[in-house]
């Protein structure tokens, strides 16, 4: 089924439940590299979700109450947001699609209030999901 095509500048906006954490989430900017171009902006391809990285994201999980900060990526694409036959270039184009699924890493870990001193968080990194939010309504791939 088609669907609209990202462009530079479109939006991966992250679900705050990953496991057992709790994020304060922020939007992550999608950077393109397609050749083609829509309104002077061009059309995002498969591996340019790997531009987006949202760092200085807070978190909490379970019993570790004091708050820790990581950062936010896109792990992997779902199925249908990649073209089947729809590319720029030689490059598969990237759709709106379902979710995506999201990885949190701990960059300085949430901690479990403890005397004499808190005990930090053992996981260094939590998974989730995500969308995508586009400006585009003119092009659509398949």
């Amino acid at each position: 089924m088609a669907d609209y095509v990202l462009i530079d500048g479109d939006k991966a906006m992250f679900d705050p439940t990953f496991g057992a954490a709790t994020v304060v989430v922020q939007p992550g900017t999608l950077t393109a590299s397609g050749p083609a171009t829509l309104s002077g902006k061009k059309l995002c391809v498969a591996g340019d979700e790997k531009s987006v990285s949202v760092p200085g994201c807070s978190y909490i999980a379970g019993a570790f109450s004091i708050p820790g900060t990581g950062t936010l990526e896109i792990a992997s694409l779902a199925g249908d947001q990649t073209a089947q036959k729809t590319s720029t270039g030689s490059t598969k184009v990237m759709l709106v699609g379902s979710a995506f699924t999201a990885s949190f890493s701990v960059q300085s870990p949430a901690q479990q209030p403890s005397a004499p001193s808190p005990v930090p968080d053992p996981s260094p990194k939590y998974s989730g999901t995500g969308r995508f939010l586009t400006t585009n309504v003119k092009i659509k791939g398949a």
